[in-house]
């Protein structure tokens, strides 16, 4: 079946992750980075590297929040967009509230932040990298009710590691991203998230 014809319905059940973004169920599907002006970013990495289009929240609210196990309502402006069967993020702190973001900036400054892995065992994979010896840095919910935990492996890796759980509302919230970015002719670059949040319902 030709890429361009494939949708959520069409997909089998079975691997469906595997199948639409060429990534391994437990294995790394994003790249993010922090970053101090997300549109400079958004124009930059479309311009220097083909990667869009994006789709950005100048105001990205997180429920139920945890930083350190503590509970925080920091705010930030983030964007997502894909090239082939990776997902890229760019993520800009909105206050100086304590965060996962400001820990990396003031280590090493803007840059690169973190890697992301898919799970549909997300209370499993949470209990095997504490068990790990991995500090859980942040945790909560994405405005779509995703679960999400960020460990800190900066002491081994050069960011921070963060599971994110995937089900039909995530598979089809990243699906439809993946497919604007196939043949993206490079008009456009920067969009409303609410252009994917709104197929959702």
């Amino acid at each position: 079946m030709p890429f361009d014809k494939i949708t959520v319905e069409t997909l089998p059940e079975t691997n469906v992750i595997e199948n639409i973004f060429g990534q391994p169920l437990g294995g790394i599907v994003q790249v993010a980075y922090v970053v101090e002006d997300l549109q400079k970013s958004i124009t930059e990495f479309s311009e220097k590297f083909n990667i869009g289009p994006w789709f950005y929240s100048n105001g990205y609210t997180l429920k139920e929040a945890y930083y350190r196990g503590e509970p925080t309502d920091m705010r930030m402006g983030l964007a997502l967009s894909f090239s082939g069967n990776m997902c890229f993020e760019v993520i800009q702190p909105l206050d100086d509230k304590p965060s996962v973001y400001w820990d990396v900036i003031k280590k090493k400054g803007y840059g690169f932040h973190h890697l992301g892995m898919a799970t549909t065992q997300y209370e499993a994979d949470v209990a095997r990298y504490k068990k790990m010896g991995y500090v859980l840095a942040f945790e909560g919910l994405t405005p779509r009710g995703i679960r999400f935990a960020y460990f800190d492996t900066t002491g081994e890796l050069p960011g921070m590691l963060e599971l994110i759980e995937y089900n039909d509302t995530q598979l089809k919230f990243l699906s439809l991203m993946q497919q604007a970015s196939v043949n993206w002719d490079g008009k456009d670059p920067s969009r409303k998230i609410e252009i994917i949040t709104s197929q959702l319902t």
